[in-house]
């Protein structure tokens, strides 16, 4: 096999792993916020599964994670909106 072809396979089975590891630690709600949050800021949904397989691969979830946790993560992971103040003078 070439190089590009092992990196193709590694590829598919570390989004198969991380897939199984969202299928496991999310609620259905959970899950399809994540869905709906990955067709408007696919980086942003990208950062949580990346963050949600971290901590499970370190063993830091016990049992399902629920929708209203998922939100406060997307609200810690978010950038602040600046806030711009203009002057009439």
């Amino acid at each position: 096999m070439s190089e590009e072809s092992n990196r193709r396979v590694k590829e598919a089975e570390m989004q198969m792993l991380k897939e199984h590891i969202l299928r496991t630690f999310l609620s259905i709600e959970a899950r399809q916020r994540l869905a709906n949050i990955r067709i408007v800021k696919p980086e942003l949904a990208k950062t949580v599964e990346d963050y949600i397989v971290a901590m499970a691969s370190q063993g830091r979830i016990r049992g399902q994670l629920s929708d209203e946790y998922i939100k406060q993560l997307l609200l810690a992971l978010q950038k602040p909106k600046r806030e711009f103040k203009i002057n009439f003078r």
